[in-house]
């Protein structure tokens, strides 16, 4: 039952970043580009991410449990540090140089082009090298 909730939650979250326009790069560079053409429409986007996400987020801090009974793991962590700080940089510049977040990465592996595959790859060994100095560090 878990993989059903599963795939089905990656389903909709899939057709969502699709119809929002989450995987289309130009439009992602479009709304980042604050300085020459801005395309604020992504701006809806995320404010309708976070209309339905807060109340989630409220409601599943006050459960043990899931509706399909897994355990609760909510992050706890709320400190603004260095770590939190660079990995967002991080984030951000890769967003801008590739209009693609991992999500929408993803979901983009299925039109077949290079450039996605060749994200996706970059971004996965970044992963791997993040993992393995977090191993070295003994985290």
């Amino acid at each position: 039952m878990h993989s059903l909730a599963a795939a089905l939650s990656g389903l909709l979250f899939g057709v969502g970043l699709i119809v929002s326009g989450m995987v289309n790069p130009a439009k992602v560079l479009g709304f980042l580009d604050l300085a020459g053409k801005w395309d604020p429409s992504l701006a809806l986007v995320m404010a309708g991410a976070i209309a339905v996400g807060v109340p989630a987020f409220f409601v599943a801090a006050k459960r043990r449990r899931s509706l399909l009974g897994a355990a609760m793991s909510i992050p706890t962590a709320r400190r603004i540090d260095r770590r939190l700080v660079l990995g967002s940089a991080v984030f951000g510049i890769g967003w801008g140089l590739a209009g693609f977040c991992p999500g929408p990465a993803l979901v983009s592996l299925a039109s077949g082009h290079v450039e996605v595959a060749l994200f996706v790859l970059a971004m996965l060994a970044g992963m791997i090298v993040f993992e393995r100095i977090e191993r070295a560090r003994g985290a």
